[in-house]
């Protein structure tokens, strides 16, 4: 007790933040931390896992035209998803990985799976009434989907490097529907170009409509 009885209250330095480490600053950096690491990691698993289901397993689940005449449904989602060997979902699953550490938080979650289902539509009605195929499998209609909703929205957004990227991406696909698939594509994996070009279309489309749901990085 001080003089006069008022009381002394200590003060104790106050302990420094916690930095995060390297690898959590990483994994945030590339949308793979906490939820969205989660998300990003089970889409893999599911890819892989059904890979290794071989080609019974592949054709039970494939987009089929055929299939979907007779009421099987179900293939309008699991034609995504499945692949047509191991090589090829890892692939794809690379691909997944690289749209999500550039464009993960460009939108919410929410925005996302809207985007995601949008993009499954759009190709599938692509597919069906557009084009003769019979059957398809593989995510890569998807993935240029979400590449080009994440592109568009950046390029709104002003960031210069989008623009390097978007004009990339619509050359490849110029090239893709003038030539033929890309020369580092894999010769024993057939393309379905439309799929790209419908899944692209669609992702464009998200793009310009839906408003960026992250704040823009400095």
């Amino acid at each position: 007790m001080a003089a006069g009885g008022s009381s002394v209250t200590a003060s104790r330095p106050s302990s420094p933040a916690t930095k995060p480490s390297r690898m959590a600053r990483l994994r945030a950096a590339t949308g793979t931390d906490g939820a969205w690491g989660i998300a990003l990691s089970v889409a893999c698993a599911v890819m892989l896992l059904l890979a290794f289901g071989g080609e019974t397993l592949q054709q039970a689940l494939r987009w089929s035209r055929s299939g979907l005449a007779a009421g099987e449904h179900w293939r309008w989602i699991t034609g995504h998803l499945v692949h047509l060997d191991l090589a090829h979902a890892l692939l794809n699953a690379a691909g997944l990985a690289l749209v999500w550490a550039l464009f993960a938080r460009v939108y919410s979650p929410r925005r996302w799976l809207l985007i995601v289902v949008l993009g499954i539509a759009g190709i599938d009605l692509g597919l069906w009434w557009l084009s003769d195929i019979e059957w398809y499998v593989g995510l890569s209609g998807l993935l240029n989907t979400l590449a080009a909703a994440g592109i568009v929205r950046e390029i709104i957004d002003g960031d210069r490097m989008a623009w390097v990227v978007g004009l990339l991406g619509l050359a490849k696909l110029v090239s893709e529907n003038l030539s033929g698939p890309m020369p580092f594509m894999q010769p024993d994996i057939p393309v379905v170009l439309d799929a790209h070009l419908y899944g692209a279309l669609v992702g464009m489309v998200c793009g310009l409509l839906l408003r960026r749901s992250a704040p823009i990085a400095p």
